[in-house]
């Protein structure tokens, strides 16, 4: 941060500009995932908002949160990059936006849900499987305190 604790002027217009029009929800990522889940017939919320974070894909019913992180935007270990001008700011507010994470993760999970992170940078196929294959194990295990239909 600034002295000031306010977004330092950026050098560059141009690149200033480039990164305000960085869209923040429905991302290419996030939309050929979401394509993938809905052609295997699975059906979720999008951007929840009554959830902590907002997630990116949310099923109510097994109650699993689903985040497609922007490998700059989170700080990925494998493609993470950081801007060389104002970078003390830069490095600041990615981790602010990596703790912010870890924090509605465990708002989500005090409230039930099962919290997972995918990559931008990961197959959508391979990320629709893991999702598909974690839906099943959670209807298939029914939560403490209920009973399954089937055992009634």
């Amino acid at each position: 941060m600034t002295s000031t604790g306010r977004r330092p002027a950026p050098l560059n217009a141009l690149v200033s500009a480039q990164m305000s029009r960085m869209p923040r929800v429905s991302t290419r990522p996030e939309l050929l995932i979401r394509r993938e889940l809905h052609r295997r017939g699975m059906r979720y919320r999008v951007n929840h908002k009554l959830l902590p974070g907002r997630p990116d894909i949310a099923f109510t019913r097994a109650k699993i949160a689903v985040f497609i992180d922007g490998c700059f935007w989170h700080m990925c270990p494998s493609h993470g990059t950081f801007p060389k001008n104002n970078s003390a700011w830069w490095l600041a507010k990615l981790q602010r936006n990596v703790q912010r994470d870890r924090e509605k993760d465990d708002q989500l999970r005090a409230l039930g849900w099962t919290v997972t992170h995918f990559w931008e940078h990961e197959d959508p196929v391979d990320v629709a499987d893991s999702v598909e294959a974690l839906w099943h194990r959670k209807r298939e295990t029914p939560e403490r305190g209920t009973r399954s239909p089937r055992h009634v």
